[in-house]
């Protein structure tokens, strides 16, 4: 009688850990998982802090005023006639 009864409140325990795990370890991953990828962000702006909003333009190409001069060269030609 005493082997039963040691067996049931062992199987009882086992199976309140295992409901208790199946409810408590995706809670438990999950926090987990936020402070891993706070922590990895965290590293990412120490490496590669925003700027501060000011744009610098280090070389700006010359603007053609009248874009229409360079379309090619003109060559003249004079047409000849077959006899």
């Amino acid at each position: 009688m005493g082997l039963l009864k040691f067996l049931f409140i062992t199987i009882c325990i086992l199976w309140l850990i295992k409901m208790i795990g199946r409810l408590l370890l995706p809670v438990l991953f999950q926090k987990m998982m936020t402070k891993a990828q706070n922590q990895a962000n965290q590293k990412y702006q120490q490496q590669h802090p925003e700027p501060d909003g000011h744009i610098r333009v280090a070389y700006m190409p010359p603007k053609d005023k009248h874009p229409g001069d360079d379309a090619g060269d003109f060559v003249e030609y004079e047409e000849i006639k077959a006899p």
